[in-house]
C-alpha cells in the first residue's frame, strides 16, 4: 500500500491528479448506489483504479466504462452491449451492475479483498488459487506465483487510491480542480424517435 501511495504521489502523480479531479463528478452518485445495495462506499475507488472514473475508457482486453466490464460480464449483470448502445459506459447503470457483481463476489468469498481480486482476475481464478494454496487469505495468496502481478497489486492499489482520495491534502494533493457532480434527468423516449 505504501509503495502505491508513493507511486501516486510521484511517478503517476499527473495522471492521479486528473483522476481525482474527475472523481467528484461520479463519486456522489456511485456512493449512493453502493449504499442502496448495502455495499461499503469505499468500493467506489475500484472505479478510480480501473478507469480513473472515465466512462469512455476502453482497455486492450476490450473492457469498457468506468468499471471496465468486459462484454460478457456486463451482459450477465443486465447491461446492454450491442451495435446501438454500450451501457458499460453509463455511469449509473454500470455502477448498479458493479454493485451486483461485487455483492456476488463477496457472498462467494466472504472477504472484500478476495472479492476485489476476483473483480480483477475473475472469480474462478481466485477459487483455483485458494484451492491450490489451501488458504482463504488474500495476502497469503500474493506470496505465490499463481496470481498475476496485476491481481496481487490490485488490492493494495485500491487501498492506496482510497486513502489518498479521501484525504488528498494529507498526501500532498492540494492542487486538485474537482469537476462538478454529474446531474441528469431520466426521460422516457418512445420507440423510433428520431435523434
Amino acid at each position: 500500500v505504501e509503495q502505491f501511495i508513493e507511486c501516486f504521489q510521484t511517478t503517476a502523480r499527473e495522471r492521479f491528479v486528473t483522476w481525482l479531479g474527475r472523481s467528484q463528478k461520479y463519486i456522489p452518485l456511485m456512493k449512493n448506489l453502493f449504499r442502496a445495495h448495502g455495499l461499503p462506499e469505499d468500493l467506489v475507488y475500484i472505479a478510480l483504479i480501473e478507469s480513473g472514473f472515465e466512462p469512455s475508457a476502453y482497455s486492450r482486453s476490450k473492457a469498457s466504462g468506468p468499471w471496465q466490464f468486459i462484454s460478457q460480464t456486463g451482459k450477465r449483470y443486465g447491461l446492454k452491449v450491442n451495435w446501438w448502445v454500450d451501457e458499460r459506459r453509463d455511469p449509473e447503470k454500470s455502477t448498479i451492475a458493479a454493485a451486483k457483481h461485487l455483492k456476488d463476489l463477496y457472498e462467494r468469498f466472504e472477504c472484500w479483498y478476495l472479492a476485489a481480486a476476483g473483480y480483477n482476475a475473475g472469480e474462478s481464478k481466485i477459487v483455483r488459487a485458494m484451492k491450490r494454496y489451501r488458504t482463504e487469505d488474500f495476502w497469503s495468496l500474493t506470496n505465490h506465483r499463481y496470481l498475476k502481478r496485476e491481481t496481487k497489486n490490485y488490492v493494495p492499489q485500491m487501498i492506496a487510491a482510497a486513502l489518498i482520495a479521501k484525504d488528498p491534502e494529507k498526501y500532498g494533493f492540494t492542487d486538485i480542480e474537482y469537476q462538478k457532480p454529474v446531474l441528469y434527468e431520466k426521460v422516457k423516449v418512445p420507440g423510433l424517435t428520431g435523434l
